[in-house]
């Protein structure tokens, strides 16, 4: 008897436990999500790329359990019992009070501590944006480089291992076996039915039917190799499943980020707002790989700047809001096609702005802007609404596409933008 030995030399990973893991942030996808959102309130927005170690309380993390019911007599053997009988009657605790329960803190002060589950930064951006995506965002036109996706074509002659289709093959070289070797089988047939005959004449003493059978034997032993000789499989057997790319229309979005720096804005009010952008900025690069992100600060001129300049740039004035609108229709006339890219904008402010200038970027919204785009978004970072707000608020009724929201406390941010980003018919 031989005995065969299979050693697996393949390296381990290191997360040789990534599938408990998986089932167990499916099955506590609620509570770690919960988790995820009150950790949120601890950390700066600018910390929320690294992981994050979230408590989930013990109790949400109990399972059901077969246990007996209350009542009824049971047998029962408590090792290292010294002190009890059979049919001894155990005294009630003192105090009426029994032992410290599961969760329960002790005389001592001493309980069970909640569950604390270690997040990765990519699991911890997962779920942070999870629920949120572009609202009415759709597939244009074909990029400059289209996407592709791969269909199935049919079979080729030639492929890769891991695209063979082995019933396909074995079919054809059936087929294959069956047509050369027909001919052959057929004479076959033909020269067994002879021989048959002819032994049968020389059991009867023909001695020509002898000689005969003599040289049919050697003729069916030559038909009987050139058979055997015929591969089972052949190259030319095997069947590899054919797939083809075709390109698919590509969903190509721009996002233009309006900020407020004139003098009103006070640190605390520009600092709402860039909390604000970070967490617009970390949800699109997170979600999206194919969008352009144009970032426009403005006071009583506006200008598109950088990443850099638009979070950490000093730069101060009056207020004319009309100037960031008007250079966003600029850049979108000379550089996004709104029969190409899906447009967005989001703005934010304190809603201070001269007079004269408020209903005019009423105006170059409902006229210019929002025809334009797909979802415009203005959040205020003062509690006071002042004319700005009082013009915006008149674009709500007629235009959908059109949201504003307050914030004005830094806990107040990640909630007003959950709102305004959530997939549509989530609640």
């Amino acid at each position: 008897m031989m005995f065969q030995q299979i050693i697996d030399r393949r390296l381990a990973g290191k997360n040789k436990s990534i599938g408990n893991r998986e089932r167990f942030m499916r099955r506590y996808k609620d509570k770690i999500v919960e988790a995820v959102r009150r950790a949120v309130d601890g950390r700066g927005m600018r910390d929320l790329e690294r992981g994050q170690e979230v408590r989930i309380p013990k109790k949400d993390l109990s399972e059901p359990v077969f246990h007996h019911g209350q009542g009824g007599v049971r047998d029962t053997v408590h090792p290292g019992n010294q002190d009890y009988l059979r049919g001894d009657r155990i005294k009630r605790p003192q105090g009426g009070q029994g032992a410290t329960g599961q969760g329960q803190a002790s005389d001592h002060g001493e309980g069970e501590d909640d569950f604390t589950f270690a997040l990765s930064k990519e699991e911890f951006m997962q779920v942070f944006f999870e629920d949120l995506a572009l609202p009415r965002l759709t597939r244009t036109q074909l990029a400059d480089v289209p996407e592709w996706k791969t269909h199935r074509a049919g079979f080729s002659s030639d492929g890769t291992p891991n695209n063979l289709d082995v019933v396909r093959s074995l079919r054809g070289a059936i087929g294959r076996r069956l047509a050369i070797g027909s001919d052959s089988r057929r004479e076959l047939a033909e020269l067994q039915a002879r021989l048959a005959i002819n032994r049968a004449a020389a059991g009867a003493g023909d001695v020509g039917a002898e000689s005969e059978s003599l040289l049919l034997e050697h003729k069916i032993e030559v038909l009987q190799a050139r058979l055997g000789r015929i591969p089972y499989l052949d190259p030319i057997d095997l069947r590899y499943r054919n797939r083809v790319k075709v390109p698919v229309p590509s969903a190509k979005a721009v996002m233009f980020c309006l900020m407020d720096v004139s003098g009103s804005m006070d640190e605390a009010r520009k600092d709402l707002s860039k909390r604000f952008f970070i967490l617009l900025y970390l949800f699109l690069t997170q979600h999206y790989d194919k969008i352009d992100i144009v970032f426009i600060r403005h006071h009583t001129q506006a200008q598109e700047v950088e990443e850099q300049d638009f979070f950490h740039a000093r730069e101060t004035g009056g207020t004319v809001v009309s100037s960031a609108l008007v250079l966003m229709e600029e850049i979108i006339r000379a550089r996004y096609s709104p029969s190409e890219w899906n447009i967005y904008g989001a703005q934010a402010s304190d809603g201070d702005n001269w007079h004269h200038d408020s209903g005019r970027c009423r105006e170059l919204l409902a006229e210019t802007i929002l025809p334009l785009c797909r979802y415009f978004a203005y959040v205020q970072v003062a509690e006071e609404e002042q004319n700005l707000w009082s013009e915006y608020s008149q674009l709500i009724a007629g235009h959908r596409h059109f949201a504003m929201r307050k914030a004005v406390e830094a806990s107040q941010i990640y909630p007003v933008f959950r709102d305004l980003f959530k997939k549509e018919g989530v609640k």
